[in-house]
């Protein structure tokens, strides 16, 4: 697992994480706090196979926040977007688990992992389980991104993620 020192020279030196909100406070002593961005509502649903081939992403439809910056979300799921971009080298593998005031206030964040060679700006499912509901304010800290060595993989994630929400040369 890298420490705040290693992770703050591959931001440094490799950009490994971009569009943070402020450095000091999102790195970790063995992560980074990713922040939010938006909020997206599910607007149909979706389909998974084996194969691909006939996997369906569902759609969703970008919510607005209040006039302070407050997302008001009963329960239900969600995706969020964070603000990060992410340039995964291939030596590292990296996965995300939700901060815990998140979860003390009755939601969960669900991720995948980040493989090595994956550049872009990430989402995740939100679940919102308290029956009252949560309220997160934009750039808030949601969740850890958690960074691990891997031997050196000889291709990188060519998946349809690859570049989500950044253009391919940022």
């Amino acid at each position: 697992m890298l420490n705040s020192r290693e992770i703050r020279r591959l931001i440094e030196t490799q950009r490994l994480i971009t569009g943070y909100v402020d450095l000091d406070k999102q790195l970790q002593p063995c992560g980074f706090d990713l922040s939010l961005g938006e909020v997206h509502a599910y607007a149909g649903g979706g389909r998974v196979d084996f194969s691909n081939m006939e996997r369906g992403i569902a759609e969703t439809a970008p919510l607005q926040p209040d006039a302070d910056g407050w997302y008001a979300l009963p329960q239900g799921c969600y995706i969020i977007v964070y603000n990060e971009t992410v340039r995964m080298p291939l030596d590292l593998v990296a996965i995300a688990r939700a901060r815990s005031t998140v979860l003390r206030n009755g939601a969960a964040i669900e991720t995948a992992v980040w493989d090595p060679g994956y550049k872009g700006r990430s989402s995740s499912l939100l679940v919102v389980h308290n029956p009252h509901g949560i309220r997160l304010k934009r750039n808030a800290r949601v969740a850890q991104l958690i960074f691990f060595r891997t031997d050196e993989v000889e291709e990188g994630y060519r998946g349809i993620y690859q570049h989500e929400r950044i253009e391919p040369e940022e």
